[in-house]
């Protein structure tokens, strides 16, 4: 099977919103799926509120990731969870 990669934008609901809290729960649920993080950027997005975008790889026999964006959308303090970008590896 081969392995996807997918980064989500992760929005805060709240400039006052602890990030690292965030991103250590959002890596929880994500390894829990069963992915592996690759990578971790915050994106300042206006007045203050910054975007945290991470990206993983997964197994393509997953199939879609609705459920984890879901599972992501309910830790308290976010807004909103997109993916903005899939791929596959190659190799």
């Amino acid at each position: 099977m081969a392995k996807v990669i997918i980064t989500f934008k992760i929005m805060p609901d709240d400039v006052g919103v602890n990030l690292d809290d965030l991103k250590n729960q959002i890596i929880k649920k994500i390894t829990n799926f069963g992915g592996i993080i690759t990578e971790e950027k915050k994106e300042p997005i206006a007045f203050g509120l910054i975007a945290l975008n991470m990206t993983f790889n997964l197994d393509e026999g997953k199939g879609d990731t609705e459920k984890l964006e879901e599972e992501i959308c309910k830790i308290d303090g976010i807004q909103s969870c997109s993916v903005i970008s899939v791929s596959r590896a190659m190799g």
